[in-house]
C-alpha cells in the first residue's frame, strides 16, 4: 500500500481494502437522495402534460416540444456538468445543480403560456442534466470494484422513485378532487422540496477522494476524504497518493484531449456501443415518460390509475435493474441483455392488439413497462465504470449527451409518427418501443465482446467476484 519510504499511499488499494461498510451505505443514500429529487423534478412535466392540453388546447406538434425541452436541456446539461464536475470537483456541481433544478422547476409552475413553459423546461432541464454524471461519478469513486455498476444503478432507483413520486403529487395537488391546484402545483411542490433538500447538501455531500488523488489535490484535502471510510486509519503517514489501478491520462483541461481519452485502446469500440445502447434505451423509455399517461388514457385506462401505473412502473422497472446488476457484476454486461430481450413479445403483445383492454392489458402493460426500465437502468450503471477517475464524469456525460439525442427525438418520433391519434396510434408506439428494446440488446451483446479487451484494472466492474 506504500512505497519503501513508508510516504505514498495507493488509494486504490486503501479504498479496496476497506470492502464494503457503513459508510459506503451513507454515500449510496446520499446520491440516490439527489436522484430522487433530481427525477421527481424532471418527471413532473408528463404527469402535468394531460392538464395543460386540456387547459390550453394544446395540439400534437406543441405537445412533443413540451415533452422534448426538458431532454434537450439535459442533453446539454450533461455535457457542461460533467466537464466542470471533472475540473473543479463533483461536489460543487452537484449542490449547484439541485440548488438550480429547485429554483428553475418551481418557476414552471409560474408560467402562463405552452411557450413559457416550453422555454423554462429547458433551462431548468440543464441543471437536471448537468449533475447526473457527477453523481455517477461520485458513487463509482467510492465503491469496491464488485459494487461499482451496482452503486450507479442503486442510485438511479433513487431517480425511478422520484420520477415515480410526482404520480401521487400530481394526482394530490392537480384534480379538482385534490388540493385543485392545477398543473401548476405540481412544478411548485416538486421545487419546494428539492430546493430544502439542496440546503442539506450543503451539510452533508463529500467530495472524491479518487478524483482528489488524479487531480493531484493537497494531501490534507484527499486524508479527510479517505478517513471518511476509516477513522481508525492512519492517514497522517502519507503526504503523497496514487491510483495504481488507473492509466495516466492527459493533464490537459482541453476538452477535445480529454475527449480522445474516451476512445483509448479497446474503448474506440466499448465507448460508441455504450452510446448506441443507451441511445436506444432512451429512445424507449423517454417515449413511455412523455406519453405513457396519454398511451394507457387511449387504451381505455382512467387518467388517475394511468398516473398510478406509470408511477408503479417505474419503480418495479429500477428494483429490477438493481437485481439484474447483481448478475452483471459477476458475469459479465452481456446479461443487461436480458431485460429488453424480455420485453420486446410484452410490447409487441400490447402493439399488436392481442391484449386490448380491461385488467389484463394493465398488467401487461406493468410488466412491459417493468422490463423497460430494469433495461435502462442497467444500461445507466455501466456509462462510467470503464473510464479513469480524471475523465469519469466526462465519459458518463457523453454517454448521457448521446442519449438524450434519443430522448429528444422520442417525444417528436411520437407526435409525427401518429402514436398520440387513439388507440391504434398507441399500439404503433409499443411495436415501434419493441424494436429499440432490439437495438439495445444487440449493442450490449457486442459490449460484452470488447470490454473483455479492456485491462483488467478497467475491466473489473463487471468481472470481479462479490467482496
Amino acid at each position: 500500500m506504500a512505497t519503501a519510504a513508508g510516504r505514498t499511499l495507493d488509494v486504490s488499494q486503501f479504498l479496496q481494502d476497506r470492502g464494503f461498510n457503513r459508510y459506503h451505505v451513507y454515500l449510496l443514500i446520499l446520491c440516490s437522495l439527489v436522484t430522487f429529487f433530481d427525477g421527481q423534478d424532471f418527471t413532473a412535466l408528463p404527469y402535468a402534460l394531460p392538464y395543460i392540453r386540456d387547459e390550453w388546447g394544446v395540439d400534437d406538434d406543441a405537445t412533443a416540444w413540451l415533452a422534448a425541452a426538458g431532454n434537450a436541456g439535459q442533453m446539454i446539461g450533461s455535457l457542461f456538468g460533467a466537464y466542470i464536475a471533472d475540473r473543479i470537483g463533483r461536489r460543487p456541481v452537484i449542490i449547484a445543480c439541485t440548488f438550480g433544478s429547485a429554483i428553475l422547476t418551481t418557476s414552471v409552475g409560474f408560467a402562463t403560456t405552452p411557450e413559457m413553459v416550453t422555454i423554462l423546461r429547458f433551462v431548468s432541464g440543464l441543471a437536471i442534466g448537468g449533475l447526473l454524471a457527477p453523481v455517477w461519478a461520485l458513487s463509482i469513486e467510492g465503491m469496491p470494484k464488485s459494487m461499482r455498476a451496482t452503486s450507479v444503478t442503486i442510485i438511479m432507483l433513487g431517480f425511478s422513485f422520484g420520477a415515480s413520486s410526482a404520480a401521487p403529487i400530481a394526482n394530490w395537488v392537480a384534480p379538482e378532487t385534490g388540493l385543485g391546484w392545477g398543473w401548476q402545483g405540481i412544478f411548485w411542490v416538486c421545487g419546494a422540496m428539492t430546493g430544502v433538500f439542496a440546503v442539506i447538501l450543503l451539510f452533508t455531500l463529500p467530495e472524491s477522494g479518487r478524483w482528489l488523488t488524479a487531480k493531484g489535490k493537497s494531501p490534507e484535502r484527499i486524508r479527510m476524504a479517505l478517513a471518511r471510510f476509516d477513522k481508525s486509519a492512519d492517514l497522517a503517514a502519507y503526504d503523497h497518493f496514487a491510483l495504481s489501478d488507473e492509466r495516466e491520462t492527459t493533464k490537459s483541461e482541453n476538452p477535445f484531449k480529454k475527449w480522445r481519452e474516451l476512445f483509448v485502446g479497446a474503448l474506440l469500440f466499448v465507448t460508441p456501443l455504450i452510446w448506441a445502447a443507451y441511445f436506444f434505451s432512451s429512445v424507449a423509455i423517454y417515449l413511455k415518460n412523455a406519453y405513457g399517461v396519454l398511451f394507457m388514457e387511449a387504451l381505455g385506462l382512467a387518467r388517475e390509475d394511468a398516473a398510478w401505473l406509470a408511477g408503479a412502473s417505474g419503480i418495479v422497472g429500477a428494483i429490477g435493474g438493481v437485481v439484474l446488476l447483481a448478475m452483471t457484476e459477476k458475469r459479465g454486461p452481456g446479461w443487461i441483455a436480458l431485460a429488453p430481450l424480455a420485453g420486446i413479445p410484452i410490447a409487441l403483445l400490447v402493439g399488436t392488439g392481442y391484449v386490448a383492454g380491461g385488467a389484463e392489458l394493465a398488467a401487461v402493460l406493468l410488466i412491459g413497462a417493468i422490463f423497460v426500465g430494469a433495461g435502462h437502468a442497467a444500461v445507466i450503471s455501466i456509462t462510467s465504470v470503464y473510464y479513469p477517475s480524471a475523465v469519469r464524469s466526462f465519459g458518463g456525460g457523453w454517454a448521457s449527451f448521446m442519449a438524450k439525442f434519443g430522448a429528444v427525438s422520442a417525444p417528436f418520433i411520437g407526435s409525427g409518427a401518429g402514436f398520440l391519434q387513439g388507440a391504434s396510434g398507441a399500439r404503433e408506439g409499443y411495436v415501434f418501443t419493441a424494436f429499440c428494446l432490439a437495438g439495445i440488446v444487440v449493442c450490449i451483446l457486442a459490449l460484452s465482446v470488447f470490454v473483455k479487451r479492456l485491462p483488467q484494472s478497467q475491466s473489473a466492474p463487471a468481472a470481479q467476484p462479490a467482496e
